[in-house]
């Protein structure tokens, strides 16, 4: 299998603009999180794909390989599609730009699905990270997800899911964690599909292949890293970096 990794990156994050140009210990976000994806040595090419010249000419300076998208996409997978079309590539592993604590373990643990799966049954793979904290659990900003009793993703969800109904069962609480990876028919038929009213409702892009009956292999880790979307989020990564 012929496996690449794409890192979808955007200048003007709403939250926090321009966040993947951060300095994080000398070095902008986005070269730190192109240069974890490298040093996984779990890909055949790591790729930047922005709508950013700054984003650009940034990896480039840097010595890697970027793309710069056509049109605007609302979405990573969006932007990512349109840049592996014409790819001659089996799986295609969607690294968060402001994720530069991407470790190699959680992302050979996604890719192993694959290799297991003889019968192709599965169209895309994720991770999860279970948490506890309920401030973590009832905010917006933490995407939950529910599985099946195979692993396979239910729902995903910006509300707490499961509701804690019967408080006497144990409270199992998963955080979906942006790393995906596709095949390319999966990803090419999210490109094409339109977005229907869950996604729209959630914000959540995953929803999409749901509600299109793909099937999403949820893959658990320990490793929680840190996502980059505050301007405090940055303040840890920075101390953690140190």
């Amino acid at each position: 299998m012929k496996i690449i990794a794409m890192i979808p990156a955007r200048y003007a994050a709403s939250r926090f603009p321009a966040k993947l140009m951060q300095d994080l210990s000398g070095k902008p976000v986005i070269v730190r999180t192109y240069e974890a994806a490298i040093k996984t040595e779990l890909f055949d090419e790591v790729y930047v794909v922005t709508d950013s010249k700054i984003i650009f000419d940034t990896i480039t300076d840097a010595g890697g390989q970027a793309i710069m998208s056509i049109k605007e996409h609302d979405c990573g997978s969006d932007r990512i599609a349109e840049a592996v079309a014409d790819m001659d590539v089996d799986i295609i592993v969607n690294v968060q730009g402001d994720e530069p604590f991407t470790d190699r373990e959680s992302l050979a643990s996604v890719l192993k699905v694959f290799e297991e799966d003889v019968v192709k049954e599965i169209d895309l793979a994720s991770l999860m990270v279970r948490i506890n904290d309920w401030d973590e659990i009832n905010n917006p900003n933490t995407v939950k997800v529910i599985i099946d009793n195979r692993n396979f993703a239910l729902y995903f969800s910006r509300s707490p899911i499961p509701f804690p109904r019967d408080t006497a069962i144990e409270d199992i609480y998963y955080k979906h964690k942006g790393i995906y990876a596709f095949r390319k028919s999966a990803l090419m038929d999210f490109h094409r599909l339109p977005m229907l009213p869950l996604e729209a409702k959630e914000k959540i892009e995953a929803i999409r292949y749901l509600e299109y009956g793909k099937k999403i292999k949820m893959v658990e880790t320990k490793v929680t890293g840190i996502e980059i979307d505050t301007p405090e989020d940055l303040k840890k990564a920075q101390a953690a970096w140190k």
